[in-house]
């Protein structure tokens, strides 16, 4: 099959998974926003999204798309290090106009993965997981304000949280213009400004989450304490 055989095709199902992960990390973190302001309104959104068939969907859609990603851009990998032999050994420097997000996208895409990790058994386990098996958790599974408020509570946690946020900037930051250039949208006009725009929606969508974690490391959301900032 093209989309399996072929280094297009592999891009392309790269581009496309990734852009979906894109949109799907701009509504979770549109709705971590929502917790900052009211802890009651986020367990209502956590509530809703919860009893619904179609939350789970989306949660197996994820995961698959997911996987999908990881497994191409391991095959990606390995092409690209088969293409180059003996020369990956070599100590050159990074070429000019080469990011270093680009020659790194594997050990990114791997603190990617660990922060993932983490980040399910932080809110996937202990809710959906939790609500759908009926195992005993810390908390009502939707209650995830609360499990923000312990997580984000523990200074480890903060700490890897940021890490993650980091890697996926970088990640998404040099992927957001790379799935654009395999579409073939990077026109002499265009290839900068689709760099630029990769750069600042990237940029805000890990702000949203940043604040978020902060704001819930130093207690000072207006939903935990009114006017402590």
């Amino acid at each position: 099959m093209w989309l399996c055989n072929s280094s297009i095709g592999r891009k392309v199902v790269m581009s496309v998974t990734g852009i979906a992960l894109i949109l799907f990390l701009t509504f979770h973190m549109s709705m971590n926003v929502v917790a900052l302001f009211s802890g009651e309104a986020y367990n209502l959104v956590c509530k809703f999204l919860g009893a619904n068939w179609y939350a789970l969907v989306a949660t197996v859609g994820l995961a698959a798309l997911a996987v999908i990603h990881i497994i191409y851009a391991f095959l990606l990998t390995m092409q690209n290090r088969r293409a180059r032999g003996t020369e990956r050994y070599a100590v050159t420097a990074r070429p000019k106009g080469v990011e270093w997000a680009s020659q790194n996208m594997l050990v990114l895409g791997i603190i990617v993965v660990l922060g993932l990790l983490l980040h399910l058994f932080n809110f996937w386990y202990n809710m959906m997981f939790a609500e759908l098996t009926g195992i005993t958790v810390a908390h009502d599974p939707a209650d995830g304000f609360a499990y923000i408020k312990d997580t984000f509570a523990n200074p480890v946690y903060v700490v890897l949280y940021i890490v993650w946020l980091v890697a996926l900037w970088f990640h998404l930051s040099h992927g957001f213009w790379s799935a654009i250039q395999t579409f073939g949208w990077n026109g002499k006009v265009w290839f900068n400004r689709w760099k630029v725009i990769g750069i600042v929606y990237s940029t805000l969508l890990m702000l949203g989450f940043l604040v978020v974690v902060l704001a819930f490391a130093v207690g000072c959301a207006p939903s935990l304490c009114a006017g402590c900032c």
